[in-house]
């Protein structure tokens, strides 16, 4: 009976798997049917099915315009090691086309003291390019290449109407990684920053990444218009959310003195002058508030012409160094008290050659009013 129990056991089992493949009508897919019906357990994300986002597709629309009339610069400068041989040295920025003929705005540092400017375009196209003035008291420059067909431009916008919060979009070059786009929002205005090579006021601040490279090309409003020049960050280990823009209004008055004078002038006023206040100015017989001491007046100066007046003997202070006294002591500029030393440099920033500027004088006991038209220092643009 043991050695039959496999066999009926066996019967038993074709039996049933008979039953089930006919009277069933089993059938594979019948198995299946829970694994296919999770198919629809999930669904595509909503934006793959309508599209882009609008801030995505504005993102999109801004890049494709504005990636054309943005370029790359590579500035090659000469510079000399500790064995006094010469090693050339190459840098790279940004830059953006602003007329089709192929004036190009950027920075002034990504251009100083180049031997040799080269242009790439988005088309991967290169041209020699040269320096037509620039403005180091904005950090700005216009540089010229001859592509020899029209190029594509940006537009400029308006600066002054600006407001923390809005979008913004940076289209640059950073760490040589062409064609790159970030964006943020402004952050905030009237920045004022010191850098190796000047102190640059009333800056747009942005958290759009702005890194190495970037320097020269242009920052964006949503609709594409050109409102600053991507200028520095903060620190010099690449963005960490703080970013600062010239903004593009500044540019505008020196792109139109260009187109009037052919040059581009910084504004003359020949004098030297020294921060005096507290102890100092009243061991002076001076206001303790405060105020810039003409040192030197320049033979022949707007200064000079206006009746401003140098000193008129020295004495040592602290037995260190010289100061010139009985001269006239600037205490405003503009109808602004001067409270600090670069107070007047302040508003020079914003002067070209040829507009009034306004001083306030102390002399004699009593504040004296000064009007000088500024001279100028013209560039001569190559």
């Amino acid at each position: 009976m043991r050695i039959l129990r496999p066999f009926l056991w066996a019967a038993i089992l074709v039996a049933a798997f008979l039953y089930v493949t006919s009277v069933g009508h089993w059938s594979v897919g019948r198995l299946l049917q829970p694994v296919k019906s999770t198919a629809h357990l999930w669904e595509e994300p909503a934006a793959a099915a309508s599209g882009y986002s609008p801030d995505e597709q504005n993102n999109i629309d801004i890049y494709k315009s504005a990636r054309e009339a943005t370029v790359n610069i590579t500035s090659k400068v000469y510079r000399q090691d500790w064995f006094f041989q010469i090693y050339p040295s190459e840098g790279t920025g940004s830059g953006f086309v602003l007329n089709p003929d192929g004036e190009i705005l950027t920075n002034n540092h990504v251009v100083a003291g180049a031997a040799q400017l080269t242009v790439k375009m988005a088309d991967q196209k290169v041209y020699q390019a040269r320096v037509l003035g620039t403005d180091p008291r904005n950090d700005l420059a216009l540089i010229r290449i001859s592509p020899g067909h029209k190029l594509p431009t940006l537009h400029l916008g308006d600066s002054d109407n600006l407001v923390v919060g809005q979008k913004v979009l940076a289209i640059g070059n950073p760490f040589g990684f062409e064609g790159t786009l970030t964006t943020g929002i402004v952050s905030s205005l009237n920045r004022n920053i010191q850098t190796e090579q000047e102190r640059l006021e009333g800056m747009i601040q942005t958290d759009a990444a702005i890194n190495p490279g970037n320097s020269g090309g242009p920052l964006l409003d949503s609709h594409g218009n050109v409102i600053g020049v991507n200028t520095a960050i903060y620190g010099s280990q690449g963005s960490v959310g703080i970013g600062f823009a010239m903004p593009i209004n500044r540019a505008k008055s020196m792109l139109e003195e260009f187109q009037a004078r052919g040059h581009v002038s910084r504004p003359w006023l020949g004098i030297t002058e020294i921060w005096v206040t507290g102890d100092l100015a009243e061991m002076l017989d001076l206001p303790t508030k405060g105020g810039l001491l003409i040192q030197h007046l320049e033979p022949g100066s707007p200064a000079e012409e206006a009746g401003l007046r140098g000193p008129r003997r020295t004495v040592i202070v602290g037995g260190a160094y010289q100061l010139g006294i009985g001269g006239d002591l600037i205490v405003a500029v503009e109808g602004q008290p001067v409270d600090a030393k670069d107070s007047l440099q302040r508003v020079m920033n914003r002067k070209r050659g040829g507009d009034p500027l306004n001083l306030t004088v102390f002399r004699n006991g009593h504040n004296v009013e000064i009007k000088v038209k500024l001279g100028e220092q013209p560039q001569q643009l190559g």
